[in-house]
């Protein structure tokens, strides 16, 4: 028995390798806190970013306390401001193998280390023996109990089913005032209750109230089919419908709290704000060179509708160009996790310090039940000339129009009354008209459609993107570059979302210094300078991405039981 445990901790051990070979940041949690001796517990380990030179976390550790019983993985890409991070998750499923407080002692991985954990384990309770008797029977169970308007909840049916069962259907949770979004895959265990093995399928559902006072869940039934192998009358067994209740359950949900206020209502396990991209110390900042910046919300256990839209406090020196934002969800265990992200282009204007305000939000603390607040601290940095050495607003034609007439008329008021006069007027006039007949030509050839469509069918060849791009390359309409460049490289990178994740995957200097420079003429005005030229022959010969490399990665294991509801 000891070989036998010591092989399938060296076996998992042996599994965890690939996954953590990239690993840079590392989570511990546990899909319950509390079980009855004979359940069954998921330890989940969520690895995000990359790192090299890992030791293995010494899962051995767990031994004395626990028996391993199977793993399974799930892994998800995703780009943020040009960036792509890596993110898995491994749940290790564990039994207990005796009572109290038992301990998972913080494991270190890629330098990182985890929070321990603690389990209570307890005595199976005296209904289950009295159940135990029965082939078919369901658990059902709300964590926490009781809660606040808007806060997610965990609730959890378990199917237990000693026989064979060949076909099923499990009814959905439905009641007014309450929305339940199923959570993950069904989970595969097996139990211990009566001294009988049992077969256990566990399925979870995110519980959010919308209204406070005393709710009942509803029970929730199952049927199915269930076979007996060893019946002598059947060649293929015998066929009996079975069929079993979850009990219902009932929560105290309190209303948000009285002085609240009227910023948005965030009951949340955990809420983390952050803004990436700011420069450091090293990187100069010039006026009318765009900083990409990419705002970011997380929040345990609130789904992303419920979070508040991202915007940037009022700049003085700067203007600040969204973009359009992105939003995700996934799941932590028993718990969504909703996030919002939105991306700025910060141009400034002027030179000097310009400091980014702090932002805060302020929300529901559910474990701890008081009010917090999420903050971004204030920013500032200095801000160069731009590299012309003169201020991003160069003068244009109508300013200087303006300048020459509010100067004419000191030096008329001393003139004598000559004919000079009436001619100086008269080239003043012929000047401010030609000047007007430039401005109508410019706007005129701005807004003339390019001569080659951009395609807007989805199956639009890169070829076809590449030609309408750099015609547009050609002309002065920097919205037009902008759009037609994005669309072409949206072909080959359809994770693109603005110039700034463009350019952070080039590997080309000169591409993305074009970029920069387009980014400068199409947010801050600044002058053309005889660049689109350059514009369209750097982007000729088509995209040079950088080469990233390609982590392996690993396939799920099989559930452990292969029976699922439908």
């Amino acid at each position: 028995m000891i070989y036998r445990r010591l092989i399938a901790w060296c076996l998992l051990s042996l599994m965890l390798i690939p996954a953590f070979v990239h690993a840079g940041d590392v989570q511990a949690t546990l899909d319950r806190t509390s079980v009855s001796l004979g359940e069954t517990v998921t330890l989940n380990l969520r690895i995000q970013g990359d790192a090299s030179n890992l030791a293995m976390p010494d899962l051995g550790v767990l031994g004395s306390d626990f028996d391993m019983l199977g793993t399974s993985q799930n892994s998800s890409v995703s780009v943020v401001n040009g960036a792509a991070t890596s993110e898995l998750t491994l749940g290790v499923v564990l039994r207990p193998r005796h009572t109290g407080t038992l301990q998972i002692p913080s494991l270190v991985i890629a330098g990182s280390r985890t929070a321990p954990l603690q389990l209570e384990v307890t005595v199976a309770d005296a209904s289950d023996n009295v159940a135990a008797h029965r082939d078919v029977f369901m658990e059902s169970q709300v964590e926490p109990n009781q809660g606040y308007v808007g806060q997610q909840l965990s609730y959890v049916v378990r199917l237990f089913f000693a026989t064979t069962i060949s076909d099923g259907s499990l009814e959905a949770p439905q009641l007014n005032g309450i929305q339940f979004n199923k959570i993950g895959d069904d989970t595969n265990y097996s139990v211990e209750r009566g001294g009988r093995q049992y077969h256990v399928l566990e399925r979870r559902y995110a519980l959010i109230p919308q209204h406070a006072g005393r709710v009942e869940i509803p029970a929730l039934n199952f049927q199915g089919v269930a076979i007996d192998p060893a019946d002598p009358d059947s060649f293929f067994g015998a066929r009996k419908p079975v069929s079993a209740s979850a009990p219902a359950v009932t929560i105290d949900i309190k209303p948000t709290p009285a002085d609240w206020g009227g910023t948005a209502w965030l009951p949340a396990r955990q809420i983390g704000l952050k803004l990436d991209g700011l420069p450091d110390a090293q990187t100069p900042v010039r006026v009318g060179q765009p900083l990409n910046l990419t705002m970011n919300l997380q929040a345990t256990g609130l789904p992303v509708e419920a979070l508040p839209a991202l915007s940037m406090p009022p700049l003085d020196g700067a203007t600040a160009y969204p973009d359009k934002p992105t939003t995700t969800s996934r799941n932590d265990g028993p718990w969504i996790v909703g996030q919002r992200q939105q991306a700025f282009a910060i141009v400034p204007n002027r030179a000097g310090t310009l400091t980014i305000p702090a932002t805060t939000l302020k929300w529901w603390n559910v474990l701890a039940d008081r009010m917090e607040v999420a903050q971004i601290p204030a920013h500032s940095f200095s801000v160069l000339p731009a590299s012309g050495g003169s201020d991003v607003h160069t003068a244009n034609p109508a300013t200087a129009a303006t300048a020459a007439s509010a100067v004419a008329p000191v030096t008329w008021a001393n003139a004598p009354t000559t004919p000079w006069r009436w001619i100086a007027i008269g080239s003043i006039a012929l000047w401010l008209l030609s000047v007007m007949a430039w401005l109508i030509w410019r706007r005129y050839q701005r807004e003339r459609p390019a001569s080659v469509a951009i395609p807007n069918a989805p199956n639009a060849s890169a070829r076809e993107r590449q030609q309408a791009f750099l015609v547009a390359a050609r002309g002065s309409n920097t919205s037009e570059q902008v759009r037609s460049l994005l669309a072409w490289a949206r072909i080959e990178r359809p994770a693109i979302q603005h110039l700034g994740d463009l350019a952070a995957l080039l590997g080309d200097e000169q591409q993305r210094t074009a970029i920069a420079s387009l980014q400068q003429r199409h947010y801050a005005s600044a002058s053309m300078s005889g660049s689109d030229a350059p514009l369209a022959e750097v982007f000729k010969r088509g995209f040079i991405w950088c080469v990233a490399d390609k982590g392996d990665e690993g396939s799920d294991l099989p559930p452990l039981y292969p029976f699922k509801l439908h």
